[in-house]
């Protein structure tokens, strides 16, 4: 009779085991990040003209208008926060500009470094497939909303630009960012060349795309804000133990090095 109970005992355990694994769970798994899906349609715009990666005084006729720069830093950490926190719901109306403001600051004010929400606690936005599409259908509401430019200048981790010059830094970066991608997470680069000031800029790096194991070179994909039309590369070279950034009308190219933010508290 023992013998007997635990062998219906055993079945059934086995046929609750194999009912749960068939039955559909909800996703906690955040979908790999796109750039035409949660990314800004609209341009942080820079201080100055550009030519060849060279700085130039904008002429006046060309800073009227609704001026939107020294954002970079805030559009990457928004990106961030917007991918973690907030989904989108197409079906239903837009909200009107207040409610809508009052949705986006609930997501900005959530700690960019903190795990990914759920999709059953995340904040939704009605309306939109997107960010890509909101920022496009929206942007002056997402522009006074997600805040200011002039507060990156006062984080405690700006300082490692003047000390942390050294390559095995930058092979911790490299890890970290490894590390990040690994993990189905994005990674906030902040770009430097200093003393020389050729570039001051974050990027938000969302995937490896290739490693060539005979070089030692690999590439990765990333959002710029300056250049919300296409994804812009980033390159890690094992030999020179160094990262290098695509050239473009603001930047000469090459060499760069790279400090992650919004990875931690302070950072």
């Amino acid at each position: 009779m023992i013998l007997r109970n635990w062998r219906t005992t055993a079945g059934f355990c086995w046929l609750s085991l194999f009912v749960a694994a068939a039955s559909p769970r909800p996703s906690t798994t955040t979908p790999a990040f796109r750039f035409d899906r949660d990314t800004f349609a609209f341009a942080n715009r820079t201080v100055f003209e550009y030519r060849e990666g060279r700085p130039y005084a904008r002429k006046k006729s060309n800073q009227r208008g609704d001026v939107y720069n020294r954002r970079c830093f805030v559009l990457c950490r928004t990106a961030t926060q917007f991918y973690k926190f907030a989904r989108f719901d197409p079906r239903s109306a837009p909200l009107d500009d207040k409610a809508l403001a009052a949705r986006i600051r609930s997501v900005t004010r959530q700690q960019a470094w903190a795990a990914p929400l759920p999709e059953d606690q995340r904040v939704v936005f009605p309306g939109y497939a997107n960010l890509r599409e909101m920022s496009n259908a929206r942007g002056k509401v997402l522009r006074a909303n997600i805040g200011l430019g002039w507060t990156v200048y006062l984080r405690p981790s700006n300082g490692r630009i003047v000390y942390q010059h050294d390559p095995r830094y930058q092979e911790e970066m490299h890890a970290k960012l490894n590390e990040s991608l690994a993990r189905g997470q994005v990674f906030v680069a902040y770009l430097s060349t200093f003393p020389r000031i050729t570039v001051n800029h974050a990027i938000l790096v969302y995937k490896r795309k290739s490693l060539s194991p005979g070089t030692g070179i690999e590439r990765y994909a990333a959002y710029d804000p300056n250049h919300p039309e296409a994804p812009r590369e980033l390159t890690w070279s094992g030999k020179t133990r160094a990262f290098a950034y695509q050239k473009d009308v603001d930047f000469v190219g090459g060499f760069v090095r790279v400090y992650q933010v919004y990875g931690k508290w302070l950072q």
